[in-house]
């Protein structure tokens, strides 16, 4: 009988090194899917949402792809607009985690899905374990101003709306410390994959875990 594919949500707030772990659970032989990229992929031009979110916000499609600073004007701050959209975006982004998925469990023995918005959403029972990436706030900031679109304020409002780190490594089954660099974040990694990879390992308790 087939093993069943191990499913790991991958989370984390803003600024905590989702992605560079993500790329370090892809290199010790998981498949891993990035939600964010789908909805990169949704949005771009030739994207299956495209027509549906310019039918729900006339005007926020420019050349054939959705404006996000556009839609952001539709969207923020408007509780039913952003109800609107995410019926839209959700069932599209479900499908294609069920795609990967599927897909996954015919070759390899573990998924980890990159889900920015796990517990907001209520989703972490979907998954088998969740690994919660984590650093020190100064280093959270310090990343995420980094990025060209962000300033403090437009931070802040982020921050504000996500589940605090403190409670996200509460809740955790397993926990990567980001701040001390990749090879330190590579052997928690590794150490996560190992127990999960174990024949006597079972879905853990919901207790938070460091990994390494």
């Amino acid at each position: 009988m087939t093993k069943p594919l191990i499913q790991i949500g991958l989370t984390g707030s803003i600024g905590m090194g989702k992605s560079a772990t993500l790329a370090l659970f892809a290199e010790m032989g998981a498949a891993i899917y990035d939600a964010d990229a789908t909805v990169h992929k949704l949005y771009a031009k030739g994207g299956e949402a495209v027509p549906l979110i310019e039918a729900a916000f006339s005007g926020v499609v420019k050349d054939g792809a959705v404006d996000r600073q556009e839609l952001s004007k539709h969207v923020v701050g408007k509780p039913d607009a952003m109800q609107r959209l995410e019926s839209i975006v959700h069932p599209l982004t479900f499908q294609h985690r069920e795609s990967f998925l599927k897909n996954a469990a015919a070759t390899i023995d573990i998924a980890v899905l990159d889900i920015p918005l796990l517990y907001e959403g209520g989703v972490e029972k979907l998954f088998d374990a969740v690994v919660v990436c984590s650093a020190p706030v100064k280093m959270q900031i310090a990343r995420a101003l980094q990025r060209p679109t962000l300033d403090y304020p437009k931070l802040h409002a982020i921050i504000s709306k996500q589940v605090p780190d403190w409670k996200k490594r509460m809740l955790a089954d397993y926990v990567v410390d980001t701040s001390r660099g990749e090879e330190d974040a590579r052997a928690q990694v590794a150490a996560i994959l190992k127990e999960v990879r174990s024949p006597e390992w079972r879905p853990p308790a919901k207790q938070a875990k460091v990994g390494g």
